[in-house]
């Protein structure tokens, strides 16, 4: 447990569910975490990104599952339904965006972008979710919907390119 809401590399390292919600570390990141744990997720899709998109899906289904446990022992921990430094939701969205993303890096750098826009932003119905819901599964869920918009976008996008 912690009595501050900085959480610090003892706190990340106190429990593996600290050490992945906080993106292995990106999370304590002083400026824009989420922008970092973001980026923290291009790598773990290229290790992914040769397998079947079934098996794409599988995994990063098992990682927001995971991530609900994470993310709810940390926020227990931190003493915040949401901190900002929790970052594995960031992280497996990312990946999911990525998953119909071209492998080109002028879309991936898009698809970052539109992520991050949708993310932040939260447009309807993101923030209501994010405001109903003050738990892992809540965590989870409005980067699982922000991802939903960035893929809606660049689908669009790549039809007409």
């Amino acid at each position: 447990m912690t009595t501050s809401n900085k959480p610090s590399v003892p706190f990340l390292l106190q429990h593996p569910a600290h050490f992945f919600a906080l993106g292995l570390g990106s999370g304590l990141a002083k400026k824009a975490p989420g922008t970092f744990g973001s980026l923290v997720g291009l790598p773990f899709f290229w290790l992914i990104a040769t397998y079947a998109l079934s098996t794409q899906l599988t995994i990063i289904a098992a990682l927001f599952i995971l991530g609900i446990y994470f993310c709810s022992v940390t926020s227990d921990a931190l003493g915040v339904p949401d901190h900002g430094s929790i970052v594995w939701d960031e992280i497996v969205a990312m990946m999911l965006v990525l998953t119909i993303t071209p492998n080109q890096w002028q879309w991936t750098v898009l698809a970052f972008l539109l992520f991050r826009l949708f993310d932040i932003w939260k447009p309807y119905p993101i923030r209501q979710l994010d405001q109903q819901f003050k738990n892992g599964l809540g965590v989870m869920l409005d980067d699982l919907l922000a991802a939903g918009y960035a893929m809606l976008v660049l689908l669009v996008l790549m039809h007409f390119v």
